[in-house]
């Protein structure tokens, strides 16, 4: 068995944030960025269950949508257990970007569990998990005749 864990990029929480262009952009200047804490649980979770040999689980695999400066993201899941990454090169756009583009992730691998951390910490909202699980199902209806 084989799970995914989905993982963003934020700003570490005890980043000061500043505004720049009229208080209307994240200045990024100087900001420590790290595994959305909630989706780190997630992870780790999902590497206990692999520890444990009765859960049949042989793989986890993070996947995060974003550009080439996430990649120290990504590393650090692989340096916690991960035994793979899948990064959707974009820039994700809004939740449900993400989560279409997380969507064709799933369509193109065959995993048993899909976790997801419960919400962001940077923008508080608990879209994405919510939004795949409603597209994982529709592919599954679509794929497999369910």
């Amino acid at each position: 068995m084989k799970i995914l864990v989905c993982i963003s990029h934020v700003p570490d929480t005890t980043t000061k944030v500043k505004f720049v262009d009229g208080d209307t952009k994240l200045d990024t200047n100087g900001i420590q960025w790290v595994i959305n804490p909630w989706d780190e649980l997630s992870l780790t979770r999902a590497l206990e269950l692999k520890d444990d040999a009765s859960t049949g689980i042989k793989s986890v695999t993070v996947a995060h949508v974003g550009n080439a400066t996430t990649e120290p993201t990504i590393r650090k899941a692989l340096a916690i257990g991960a035994d793979d990454a899948i990064r959707v090169n974009v820039d994700p756009a809004d939740a449900y970007h993400v989560a279409a583009q997380l969507a064709e992730v799933v369509k193109k691998e065959q995993f048993d569990i899909i976790m997801c951390g419960i919400e962001s910490s940077d923008y508080n909202n608990s879209a994405v998990g919510s939004m795949l699980a409603d597209f994982s199902i529709y592919l599954r209806f679509r794929l497999f005749g369910v």
